[in-house]
């Protein structure tokens, strides 16, 4: 879109209306578009992607408290607290003296207090005790785990290029499910499915475009990854109410393996970012497996009414969260589904 007709975009009404409701049963099939092996092959690139070991583990808004707080990532406890300098610190959640759970203590003067014996670490190495790397990147808390991710250190997480945080609108959603972090990704990875699966939220969905495709036109550049040509074009049409609709072009793409993100190429709210990640809760040999999906939505428009939007933010995100939830209610249950019928050796994909 040029920047003279962006502009005169600004003052149209985002809102389509359709010429009449679309029937769930009268779409397009799309299962012999959605190539098993072109997801497989898309899912494939995006887990061979470097991480650099660094692993999302929630929202910042979430782990700005006083105190600290406890997560679990491929079965090592980790326990992060914010010092009085602001700055973030983590490292092992288990106590170097005799193991109580550091997700209890108190901070106190920058120093994690352990409420067992009362012993303090300030974030620096001590008995044993060694901190993690940890990166705010204003709306996510990554921690760096070398030990279990066993890839080549990266100083900084890949982050997905967003929207200015003066100009955008966020808000994170974290859910859980029994699978593996490749279920989640590759979930993202079949868009496809949006119309029939999700029909309360998407209408007129298609494919305009796939990894197997081409020279990656049409793509947006800039990926830190690499990747910015490596993904899904897709028309879609997001239900507002009835037959009002608002379309638009998003691009699927995979800058790491943990990780898809849908931006908003063209159409209302371009520039926009939905970020999924998914973080593994359970060791990768631990029996049945779990996974945290967090998902930010950073939202941006041009239009003028949009600071009133970022205005209303506390009463937006709850909104925006429950629209995420809906959705991960159920594409969680299809990941889940995935990794047993992988796990009995019955996935047919």
């Amino acid at each position: 879109m040029t920047g003279g007709a962006r502009e005169r975009d600004r003052w149209h009404p985002p809102l389509r209306l359709r010429r009449r409701s679309a029937r769930w049963e009268d779409q397009r099939p799309t299962w012999r578009d959605a190539k098993p092996g072109v997801i497989a092959e898309a899912l494939g690139r995006a887990t061979a992607r470097p991480s650099g070991n660094w692993y999302v583990v929630g929202a910042g808004r979430d782990l700005a408290g006083p105190g600290p707080v406890g997560r679990t990532v491929a079965g090592a406890e980790v326990v992060l607290w914010r010092g009085s300098d602001g700055r973030r610190r983590a490292g092992p959640g288990v106590c170097p003296h005799l193991g109580a759970p550091l997700r209890g203590g108190s901070v106190r003067c920058s120093a994690l207090i352990c409420h067992w014996h009362g012993l303090a670490l300030d974030g620096s190495p001590f008995a044993g005790w060694e901190p993690y790397p940890v990166h705010d990147d204003g709306v996510l808390v990554w921690v760096r785990l070398d030990a279990v991710g066993g890839e080549e250190p990266l100083e900084r997480p890949v982050v997905p290029d967003r929207p200015a945080p003066k100009r955008s609108l966020t808000a994170v959603h974290t859910a859980v499910g029994r699978c593996e972090p490749q279920d989640v990704v590759a979930n993202r990875l079949d868009p496809w499915h949006g119309g029939w699966f999700h029909p309360y939220s998407f209408t007129d969905l298609t494919v305009v475009r796939t990894p197997e495709d081409g020279d990656g036109s049409g793509f947006e550049s800039g990926s830190r990854s690499g990747s910015g040509d490596d993904g899904f074009a897709v028309d879609v049409s997001f239900k507002v109410a009835g037959r009002a609709v608002v379309p638009v072009r998003a691009v699927f793409t995979a800058p790491e393996p943990r990780t898809v993100v849908m931006r908003i190429a063209d159409g209302e709210g371009a520039g926009s970012v939905v970020e999924t990640h998914a973080t593994p809760v359970t060791p990768a040999a631990g029996g049945p497996p779990r996974t945290a999906v967090v998902e930010a939505v950073v939202a941006t428009s041009d239009r003028p009414g949009f600071a009133l939007a970022r205005a209303s933010a506390p009463l937006l995100r709850p909104l925006m969260r429950a629209a995420a939830r809906r959705l991960w209610r159920d594409d969680l249950a299809y990941a889940e589904r995935r990794w047993q019928l992988r796990h009995d050796g019955r996935f047919p994909g």
